[in-house]
């Protein structure tokens, strides 16, 4: 007997290396192929494995349980409700490929381990390590003073107010989610992070939060949802390779919130009302049309789906309203570039069908209308700016949904207060917080208690509580108390014109030599997106953290900005790389007339399409830049246009709109002309080159082609990359290295004070 189960042993340890390694294969699901990788490793007999999603970003998701039963593997994510099971026969395993009570068939042949990107590229750790030592001096602050998550944050009421929740981060840099309550002092950590970042949470009901996660920065969010003393833990959306969107958090229904999930077709996401407590999903609509899909829903308070906005050949809108019938029907025909969108439904009117509307149908800038969608017209006009688009307002459940105030932002953000009662509240913040913008981050459903968020250009934040029985301000939690504000730089609107006549708006962060008349280093920042985004005044902790060592920051919201209008950011289509570049230029060129920088130290940095623009200036003025640090950037738009995630593929229209169309031959050799890669030979200069494995938005090869071309030439060029990461860093220590690397850089090529 001994015998015969040590020979059963040994049977079964060869089955377990047999199946040792990594096996490809690939699902078709509607039409779409979604290649998968199962790594399989064994350790004393035990086996383990990770799960690679390419086509989503997603590598090394831990599996659950790997076992093999003869020649039987089965692979369980439990999580995900996903379930492998598959016959091993030599270098092929053939099996089935459950998912949320559907199958697939799977084969999966033997492999070599897929690491995003060339592995032979990024720069050691140790060299990036010597590199941030350049960085030397008696410096007040690091950079962890700037980047280290602060130590309590995303402060929340409960709805009944007798609970406050936050976020605190352990001594391992984990923050996780913790439950006050207020009468008692008592403190209860309702939600654990472990290996993945929480990415935001919310009170749904006095007992009940919601939280999302990803997979190593894929950004297929997971939505989960636990009771305030942490009990009940459970994944909402478990689903794998699939992304959750929170659409509606509806008061008049405790257990239920509606979010939108891309499970049928990763192109296209369908609108869902999830039960918080069971998991229960209904599908509240069919988003079936792939080549014209609803881009969004409008539901009511009660969860009543009310309109949507469906796209059309790609650049078309219309917006369907729901007619006395319970029939969608064509309300509006716009085009992609037009706003008219539904920013809530006026409830303080008898007529169900009024609406405030975010339009700039009939004006260059966006306005806030009230419109009849029953009578189809224009009720009203109730606030506009002839400066600025404005889109933000605020209504009071409790007082039966009285406008409370506008909001817009100009160089500032600015509220328009409206009713008497929230006017006397202005009044008070006025007074408390002058000099600093303050908004409400929360109130409770009394509207008897609420949580302001007051900040500056030197204040990082600071929640205070206002307790209007009481008349009462307290502060609750300064998120960045070691930064003194005194010791921060200034930062200052700017407006100038561009080469062709166009005013342009934006900003420069201003170090402490430069307001005492000293020609400064200055880094020039061009912002992401780059349609729609517009920079912002207020506290920037790169910007202040360079300008502790004493740099000055340039951002300029160049022609395709969001917030000025729809003629300004139309002036920007089609001059990605060309006009909008100019506008950056000549930003740069304002701030040396003014005397605040020093003409030759002039350095570009960005990230997403800020990137894109450090290359794009590298090769375009490759005399003006002292050097660049590009980050998670575009290099080839032939490449970055063919990389996107399923769910960009039916705005590809609209991108290329904004951007450059291959198919067209004039915009083609646009193309060849303003992508980087192609014009390697003209960059002069030092550049640092940034990227996350799993971004999928800016796919690693757009870094990894920059980087080898550069290197071809002999061009010494940093290279970090993160492969627990996406677009962007989110993890504290990859933001830290980030930032040590980032000067050290400066301080080489820039010159430092």
């Amino acid at each position: 007997m001994l015998l015969v189960a040590f020979t059963a042993l040994s049977m079964q340890i060869t089955k377990a290396q047999d199946v040792v390694g990594s096996w490809k294969g690939t699902l078709a699901v509607q039409g779409t192929e979604m290649p998968l990788i199962f790594n399989i490793s064994e350790n004393e007999g035990i086996l383990s494995s990770t799960m690679d999603s390419p086509s989503q970003g997603a590598t090394d998701i831990p599996m659950d349980e790997t076992t093999l039963l003869d020649t039987e593997l089965t692979i369980h994510f439990k999580q995900a409700g996903i379930k492998y099971v598959g016959t091993v026969d030599g270098v092929k395993i053939t099996g089935i490929f459950y998912q949320a009570g559907m199958e697939f068939p799977l084969i999966l042949e033997k492999t070599e381990k897929m690491i995003p990107g060339n592995t032979a590229l990024p720069t050691s750790d140790e060299a990036l390590t010597a590199l941030a030592q350049a960085d030397s001096g008696n410096f007040k602050y690091s950079v962890s003073d700037y980047f280290a998550k602060p130590k309590a944050s995303s402060f929340n009421y409960a709805p009944n107010g007798k609970y406050i929740s936050y976020m605190e981060k352990d001594d391992d840099g984990k923050r996780h989610v913790y439950v006050k309550e207020i009468a008692t002092g008592k403190i209860t950590r309702a939600i654990e992070e472990k290996d993945e970042l929480i990415r935001g949470y919310g009170w749904v009901n006095n007992n009940r939060l919601v939280y999302l996660m990803d997979q190593g920065g894929d950004e297929n969010y997971h939505l989960y949802a636990a009771d305030l003393d942490g009990a009940n833990q459970k994944d909402l959306t478990p689903f794998d390779g699939v992304k959750a969107n929170f659409l509606e958090l509806l008061k008049e229904d405790k257990d239920h919130i509606i979010i939108s999930l891309n499970k049928n077709n990763p192109q296209i996401f369908d609108p869902y009302k999830v039960n918080i407590v069971t998991g229960a999903l209904e599908q509240l609509y069919t988003n079936e049309d792939v080549a014209n899909p609803i881009m969004g829903y409008n539901f009511d308070k009660d969860g009543n789906l009310k309109a949507f906005t469906k796209l059309r050949d790609g650049v078309e809108q219309d917006l369907y309203y729901a007619n006395a019938a319970g029939k969608f029907e064509i309300i509006n025909s716009l085009n992609w570039k037009d706003a008219f969108s539904i920013l809530s439904f006026n409830y303080a009117s008898e007529n169900a069908d009024d609406a405030y509307v975010v339009s700039n149908l009939n004006s260059d800038k966006s306005e806030i209308i009230l419109y009849d969608f029953k009578e189809k017209k224009e009720i009203k006009k109730v606030f506009a700016h002839d400066m600025y688009d404005v889109s933000n307002l605020s209504l009071s459940r409790k007082r039966n949904y009285e406008l409370d105030y506008f909001q817009y932002e100009g160089e500032k953000s600015v509220i328009v207060p409206v009713s008497t009662y929230y006017k006397k509240l202005h009044k008070k913040f006025e007074k408390e917080f002058k000099g600093k913008q303050f908004g409400i981050a929360d109130a409770t459903d009394d509207e008897n208690n609420y949580l302001l968020y007051v900040t500056s250009d030197k204040l990082a934040g600071v929640y205070y509580s206002y307790d209007v029985k009481k008349d009462e301000f307290k502060m609750v939690y300064n998120i960045m108390p070691q930064l003194k504000e005194e010791d921060m730089a200034d930062v200052r609107p700017i407006t100038f014109k561009s080469r062709d006549g166009l005013t342009l708006h934006g900003y420069i962060t201003m170090p402490k030599a430069a307001l005492h008349g000293e020609k400064v280093p200055v880094i020039v920042n061009p912002h992401g997106g780059p349609q729609g985004i517009r920079d912002s005044w207020g506290f920037n902790p790169e910007a202040q953290l360079f300008a502790s060592r004493g740099y000055a920051t340039l951002q300029v919201n160049f022609r395709i900005s969001g917030g000025y209008g729809k003629k300004f950011l139309e002036s920007g289509f089609k001059q990605i790389g060309r006009k909008a570049m100019d506008d950056v230029e000549d930003g740069l060129a304002y701030v040396i007339e003014q005397g605040w920088v020093a003409k030759d130290k002039a350095a570009i940095y960005g990230g997403s399409h800020g990137g894109y623009a450090v290359l794009r200036g590298l090769t375009k003025t490759p005399e003006l830049y002292a050097c660049g640090v590009d980050y998670v950037g575009v290099s080839n738009i032939f490449t970055f246009m063919n990389t996107m995630p399923p769910y960009w593929k039916p705005y590809v229209k609209i991108i290329k709109e904004i951007w450059y169309d291959e198919a067209i031959p004039e915009e083609k050799i646009i193309m060849e002309e303003v992508s980087p890669v192609f014009h390697i030979d003209k960059i002069k200069k030092p550049l640092f080159v940034v990227q996350g494995a799993n971004d999928p938005r800016v796919n690693i090869d757009e870094s990894d082609q920059i980087v080898s071309a550069l290197r071809a030439k002999g061009v010494d060029v940093p290279y970090m990359v993160k492969y627990d990461e996406g677009h962007g860093f989110s993890k504290e220590e990859n933001r830290i290295a980030l930032y040590e690397a980032m000067l050290g850089f400066y301080a080489k090529h820039l010159g430092q004070k």
